[in-house]
C-alpha cells in the first residue's frame, strides 16, 4: 500500500488491508488534522481493501467530520463500489460523481 499527496488530496494505491491499516490510518489522520476544506481520497490506484481497510476509511470520515472537514472519495473502482453499496456506506460517504447503483454489474 502507498499513499502520496498532501492535506488536500491523497492517492491511495495497492492493498488497503490489515497489514497496511496502521500506516494508512496515521497518514490519513495527519492529512485531516493538518488541512482545511475537503480531503479528496483518489482510490483509482487501489487494488483491493478488506474490512479493516474500509474501517480506516470510515475512521478518517468520522475524524474529518469532527474537524469540520469532508472526506470525498474519487475514482472508486467498481468492485469497491459494489462493497460500498452492499454495506450501504455509499449513503454515508461523499463519493465524487456518486455511484450508479443500477449500472453496477451483478455478482
Amino acid at each position: 500500500m502507498y499513499i502520496r499527496g498532501d492535506h488536500a488530496e491523497l492517492v491511495v494505491g495497492g492493498r488497503l488491508d490489515v497489514r497496511s491499516a496502521a500506516d494508512a490510518r496515521t497518514v490519513l489522520h495527519s492529512a485531516v488534522d493538518d488541512g482545511a476544506g475537503d480531503l479528496v481520497l483518489d482510490l483509482s490506484e487501489l487494488d483491493s481493501w478488506d474490512a479493516t481497510g474500509l474501517g480506516v476509511i470510515m475512521g478518517a470520515h468520522r475524524r474529518a467530520g469532527r474537524c469540520g472537514r469532508r472526506l470525498v472519495l474519487r475514482g472508486v473502482p467498481p468492485q469497491m463500489q459494489r462493497l460500498l453499496v452492499a454495506t450501504r456506506l455509499h449513503r454515508i460517504l461523499a463519493i465524487e460523481g456518486g455511484i450508479g447503483v443500477e449500472t453496477l454489474p451483478r455478482v
